[in-house]
């Protein structure tokens, strides 16, 4: 066969490999950690609930002079909500962390019922932007984190990895409205 770069006989060796190594990065572009991390991402979060066999609760009206939740621009802020009626306790005295957790995953459902109530659907939310996770703890308790752990993880399991983490702060309380273990707020970026 003749080389069609006569002038310089390794300029088609050369060609034909960075051919290759193009198209292997093409191919494992495709089949990579990352794309199927992406791939989950565009699994809407309704059916990720249905998936997950999530149901969630009914939205309470607030008592006090507040709304469960204000929309500004792309931004959705959802005021402090507890557990829900029926949990109270602190952690450290009536609660370990693993309760402290379902409590804050039970907080989470109630969250995403309010941002559903809000949008109409979850799949309007672009991303959990900030969390402010506050924990009724005796104060020798030092595992706020881990308790904020289950709302957090409920997040990713809705929203994927890279839309349901946010910036977090996990902070202990001297008391809590109620004797409710744990109060979270956070905010939502939503599409237009």
């Amino acid at each position: 066969m003749r080389n069609p770069f006569g002038c310089c006989p390794y300029l088609g060796s050369f060609t034909l490999f960075a051919a290759g190594i193009a198209a292997g990065f093409f191919l494992a572009r495709d089949h990579s950690p990352e794309s199927a991390a992406v791939a989950q991402e565009k699994t809407g979060a309704e059916q990720r609930l249905r998936e997950l066999k999530i149901e969630l609760p009914e939205v309470s009206k607030p008592t006090n002079t507040l709304v469960n939740a204000v929309r500004v621009g792309d931004m959705l802020y959802v005021s402090g909500t507890g557990p829900g009626k029926g949990v109270v306790g602190r952690l450290g005295q009536d609660y370990d962390v693993n309760l402290g957790k379902n409590a804050a995953r039970q907080v989470g459902l109630q969250i995403l019922a309010v941002v559903k109530a809000e949008l109409g659907s979850l799949d309007k939310v672009e991303r959990l932007v900030k969390t402010l996770g506050m924990v009724n703890a005796a104060p020798d308790f030092k595992q706020h984190p881990q308790v904020i752990n289950g709302f957090s993880d409920l997040m990713v399991e809705v929203f994927g990895e890279a839309n349901g983490k946010g910036a977090r702060s996990a902070v202990g309380m001297g008391s809590l409205p109620g004797g409710i273990p744990v109060e979270i707020e956070c905010i939502f970026q939503v599409r237009k």
